[in-house]
């Protein structure tokens, strides 16, 4: 008695998901006004929005020229790249997650910048409280900081503590005529910045972005 043979197994047809394509940030002002910077669009990056970017770097104006700007928190490294666009003498960019530190290194590279920076695969709390400790030691040219504080803004609810001792820290250790800038969201309470009567506090909501210069 013959056996039936069995018809091969249909091929199963596979949806495909949600692809993320590389998104554009693109640089506002100076020198590489309208450049784009490739980012991968993941949920853990957050660039700052265009419009916020542009009324900070506005705001700031001539104040950026000459700076060591300190990208903490880096992501997209958009904010230290726009600083160098519009005359930051050097960045550093504090980025955690490898492929993201790597996708700022590409940018820079692309870009023709990587001889005025660097990029720091670290914990920006960790590398804060390194430089504080040895700041003139530490720093790679002699210049007074921009620093950026843009991190995912639920560090402001569930690392506060670390977040007030970080600024606390740079402010303390930055020379005269540094300048601060960070962003939060609503559920912050920015009376417990540190020196807080001497922060320009602006609201672009949902971002809440606070600038502090460093007097002698």
């Amino acid at each position: 008695m013959s056996k039936r043979r069995r018809r091969p197994a249909a091929p199963r047809k596979t949806v495909p998901g949600p692809v993320r394509r590389p998104v554009g940030v693109r640089i506002i002002g100076g020198r590489l006004r309208g450049r784009k910077l490739c980012y991968t669009g993941q949920w853990i990056t957050r660039p700052m929005k265009d419009r916020v970017r542009e009324a900070l770097f506005n705001i700031l104006g001539p104040a950026v020229e000459g700076k060591w700007a300190i990208d903490l928190f880096a992501g997209t490294g958009a904010l230290g790249i726009e600083a160098l666009s519009r005359g930051a003498n050097y960045a550093t960019f504090i980025e955690q997650h490898v492929p993201t530190a790597e996708n700022i290194r590409q940018n820079l590279a692309e870009l023709g910048l990587r001889e005025q920076a660097e990029v720091v695969a670290s914990s920006a709390i960790s590398w804060a409280q390194q430089i504080c400790k040895a700041p003139q030691a530490s720093a790679p040219i002699a210049a007074p900081w921009l620093v950026f504080c843009s991190p995912p803004w639920d560090y402001y609810v569930q690392r506060r503590d670390q977040m007030i001792a970080l600024l606390e820290g740079l402010i303390e250790a930055a020379p005269a005529d540094s300048v601060f800038v960070a962003e939060w969201d609503q559920r912050f309470e920015c009376q417990r910045l540190p020196q807080y009567r001497n922060w320009d506090i602006r609201p672009y909501l949902p971002a809440i972005i606070g600038i502090y210069t460093k007097h002698r």
